[in-house]
């Protein structure tokens, strides 16, 4: 484990020494092809940093910040668009917001428009896509704090879990991808939020985290649940960078009645391949597809589900009892048969549970060795 600690802070030591040079070299390059060939390097080394580390709980956060997050801040930044555009004015914002799910603190309210969630407009047409203020709820919201906490005693059971159950217990797939979701989704929401904190501490920011997650299992669609509540971080770079350009293309084609339907299957399709991406970083073997599939099956159920309710906007409405069901269920799934099997078929689930021990104790060995 101190092995990988160390390569984890050269990893990040190049990588913050690469942003220095977007932030005083590559800002001063004319946008367009220019800054796109000056960043090249950047881009590789993005892509290749990761690989020289093996625990998931390293390789996870990296992957995410610099192959995802950083790269494609930065594809937008090569044409002056994006969280980076315009520059800002200190080096560590424009380290924090390139790589992290950071932004800098406005007072104002931003209009932050969503392309999977076009059902929430009272005068809805094809060419309007937002996203309701996340506050806005028939449903009563459970305080952050308190949700917090909850996510915080579910990801201590789950550690528990792997510390004391046996693996006879452990062996049943469905109570294999039970426990991996309890471990991933509220560890990633802690994760931020400590990261979000440290920032403000450390480098005394005025950022704010962008939400990860709104609570999805309150989704009463899959255009609310992939454009509204699942993964917002990669909703928003994925909005900016596929979806808009891909929008504008094809409005020029089929007119901007139909051209929000090839642009949201074409943003599911990135996110599959990026999801193919950071598992080939995890289990280090060639892709099966079958997760880009997950998404691409979503992206063409999206597509339909918002050609349906445009043509029956006002006419017909499932009741939340019913629709909400329906979703989670379909998510379930298809998430059953397309998403989990090759984690369980690389053994990624067993390689999550015998390193998290090792995580753990490496942690406490260190605290007590801070005490003394």
């Amino acid at each position: 484990m101190e092995c990988e600690i160390d390569y984890f802070f050269k990893v990040w030591i190049i990588a913050l020494t690469s942003l220095c040079y977007c932030y005083y070299i590559a800002a001063r390059i004319r946008r367009g092809m220019m800054r796109l060939l000056s960043l090249l390097p950047i881009f590789y080394l993005f892509i290749t940093l990761p690989l020289s580390l093996e625990s998931f709980h390293i390789v996870a956060p990296t992957t995410f910040f610099l192959v995802w997050l950083g790269n494609f801040k930065l594809i937008l930044f090569v044409f002056d668009h994006g969280p980076l555009s315009p520059l800002p004015p200190k080096l560590v914002q424009f380290i924090s917001i390139a790589c992290l799910p950071l932004k800098i603190k406005q007072d104002l309210p931003q209009s932050v428009n969503n392309p999977l969630n076009t059902e929430y407009n009272k005068n809805p047409s094809p060419d309007s896509e937002t996203r309701p203020n996340p506050t806005a709820s028939s449903v009563t919201r459970v305080p952050e704090s308190i949700l917090l906490v909850i996510k915080a005693v579910i990801l201590a059971m789950v550690i528990r879990d792997y510390h004391h159950r046996p693996l006879d217990i452990l062996s049943h797939p469905y109570f294999i991808v039970a426990l991996f979701c309890c471990h991933i989704f509220p560890g990633v929401e802690i994760v931020l939020a400590l990261i979000v904190a440290s920032a403000r501490a450390i480098l005394g920011l005025e950022l704010e985290l962008e939400p990860q997650f709104n609570e999805p299992y309150l989704a009463t669609s899959l255009q609310d649940f992939w454009g509204r509540r699942w993964n917002l971080v990669v909703s928003s770079i994925l909005r900016s960078t596929v979806y808009i350009p891909v929008r504008h293309i094809f409005t020029n084609i089929v007119g901007p009645r139909w051209a929000s339907l090839p642009a949201v299957v074409a943003t599911f399709v990135v996110s599959g391949l990026m999801h193919e991406v950071i598992f080939y970083y995890h289990t280090r073997l060639p892709p099966t597809w079958e997760v880009a599939w997950f998404f691409v099956l979503h992206g063409m159920c999206v597509a339909i589900e918002i050609v349906v309710k445009t043509r029956f906007t006002g006419r017909w409405q499932l009741q939340r009892a019913v629709s909400g069901p329906l979703t989670l269920g379909f998510v379930a799934a298809t998430g059953v048969w397309l998403f989990f099997p090759p984690m369980l078929r690389n053994g990624l689930d067993a390689k999550v549970g015998n390193q998290y021990p090792v995580l753990v104790n490496f942690v406490k060995v260190h605290l007590s060795f801070q005490k003394l």
